[in-house]
């Protein structure tokens, strides 16, 4: 096979944008690696049908090992593997963070990264149909929506919110983070708007764009401290190695991506010579894992939910007019609140569904339910990825310690509360007939021992490739020339809020630096 100037591992929401982007040079060469295939499922497509794919050929089926804080269970961790990876199946909430965040992490030395700096990109990357003002794009690829869905549900939850004292927004991406409204999600005309359906479909035709489909990534490979390519296994088994003229960049996410350096032998010493590996640069890959735990509340109800959402009424609404049930989010609406005085930013946000949410997403829909809860938005428990043998088709180990600090069981108590108080008042008392999965009681005791029983994670890895210890401000690998890592590895902390948007930024800005570097 013929070089390229580029080869990007993963077609994900980072490796979408950026096989965009650099392709705008028809003088560059872009070779796209992706262990999926193209987004063809109808239930990619259909915003409400997104669970559907868990557990699929399209989904990586993660576990984690067992969690310390969680009495001992494993967590499954869906993501996705098809053109757009996890924006081809997660809830589609267009959510940036805090403005704190990103000041943090300019503070803590990622030049560039304030949130005057990234702003730009955000908007730069939407389409939003509101349209532009000074927090929001128009024109942009990413199309960002108000629902179609409008369900009564999710209109009693945000009643029952501003009942219990905060405030309503409705842009959580705006002057505040602060309050309750209905969620933004990234869909255009009722349709899902993954990163490949607004950054890859557009490009796929250009002649400096080649896409391996269905081909794994085992390794970067090095010569002399610099990486000039990536071996991969084709479908039919054959192995070859992609070569870079200019630059390998590692877009396989938070869990894959410290795996491939660590099969590289970019990784901690430490645990990589035990297992034979030539340690080319001795880092902190796949330590510091963040992510973000959800504790749903579940209540029977008598109004229809979306249980129902798939009826032929239904799907004449949403085929002929773009609107109803199957074009909800699921995850339709939500909050932000500070769970003790003196906070700059929220520390959990809640997030509301119209159908029950349960056994970790997995759990059967028998019923007509809502479900609404907290999670920690910035938790002090770390996790890590490890590598479980050589053999570059073993899933990664993946602890992420949920729980494990007074600090998040405090946070998550006190969220908890919050969603009780607010199914406490009448908006939500009118709607609902009882509980379905709820704490035994409200004391301290009861809601921690619900929360690890009923927690799950919101699908947000992050940080296993951070600013600062694994790549420098500019994505670039320390100690190790021609490679860069870009997805939400690199985040030095976890946004407040959901990680999409955040990481197809991060792409925006990468391809920038790449294209300034060339």
């Amino acid at each position: 096979m013929s070089a390229f100037d580029y080869v990007i591992v993963g077609a994900g929401s980072a490796g979408c944008v950026l096989a965009a982007r650099l392709t705008e040079d028809p003088g560059v060469r872009v070779a796209l690696i992706e262990a999926g295939g193209p987004d063809t499922a109808q239930e990619i497509h259909v915003p409400a049908a997104f669970s559907q794919l868990f557990k699929t050929a399209l989904d990586w089926d993660l576990d984690s090992e067992p969690e310390p804080g969680l009495d001992g269970r494993r967590m499954y961790l869906p993501r996705g593997k098809v053109f757009g990876g996890s924006s081809s199946m997660n809830a589609m909430i267009y959510m940036r963070g805090n403005r704190a965040d990103y000041d943090g992490w300019a503070r803590a030395g990622a030049e560039g990264w304030s949130y005057d700096d990234v702003l730009p990109y955000f908007r730069r990357a939407e389409d939003n149909e509101r349209g532009e003002n000074v927090f929001h794009g128009a024109g942009g690829p990413l199309a960002v929506s108000d629902s179609r869905s409008d369900h009564p549900l999710t209109k009693a939850f945000v009643e029952a919110g501003v009942e219990a004292g905060h405030a309503r927004n409705d842009d959580f991406n705006g002057e505040t983070q602060f309050g309750v409204g209905p969620f933004q999600v990234t869909q255009r005309d009722g349709m899902r708007c993954s990163a490949a359906v607004a950054y890859l479909r557009g490009a796929l035709d250009r002649p400096n764009l080649t896409v391996l489909a269905g081909t794994t990534a085992h390794r970067v490979v090095l010569e002399k401290g610099r990486a000039v390519g990536v071996e991969v296994a084709y479908a039919d088994g054959a192995v070859e190695v992609v070569r870079a003229e200019r630059e390998v960049v590692l877009s396989a996410g938070a869990y894959e991506s410290p795996k491939l350096l660590m099969l590289s032998g970019i990784g901690p010493a430490a645990s990589l010579g035990p297992l034979g590996v030539e340690v080319a640069a001795d880092l902190p890959v796949g330590q510091g894992l963040e992510d973000h735990f959800f504790a749903p509340l579940n209540y029977r109800t008598d109004v229809e939910t979306l249980m129902t959402a798939a009826s032929a009424e239904n799907l004449a609404l949403f085929q002929n007019e773009a609107r109803g049930p199957l074009t909800s989010n699921v995850g339709e609406a939500g909050g932000f609140m500070a769970t003790r005085p003196g906070l700059e930013a929220p520390d959990v946000q809640l997030l509301m569904s119209p159908v029950l949410f349960h056994q970790e997403a997995l759990g059967a829909i028998s019923e007509h339910g809502m479900a609404f809860g907290p999670c920690v938005l910035h938790p002090t428990s770390r996790g890590e990825v490890t590598l479980r043998s050589l053999r570059p088709d073993a899933a990664p180990r993946i602890t992420h310690r949920y729980l494990t600090t007074r600090q998040d069981q405090e946070a998550m108590v006190a969220g908890v509360r919050i969603a009780l108080d607010i199914a406490a008042q009448k908006a939500v008392q009118a709607v609902v007939t009882g509980p379905f999965d709820v704490p035994a009681s409200s004391s301290d005791e009861d809601i921690l021992a619900w929360a690890r029983r009923a927690g799950m994670t919101l699908f947000h890895p992050t940080s296993t490739c951070a600013i600062g210890s694994v790549v420098d401000s500019d994505l670039r690998v320390l100690g190790v020339a021609g490679l860069r890592v870009v997805d939400a590895s690199v985040f030095p902390a976890i946004p407040g809020g959901n990680t999409n948007a955040p990481t197809i930024m991060v792409a925006e800005r990468a391809a920038d630096l790449m294209k300034a570097a060339a």
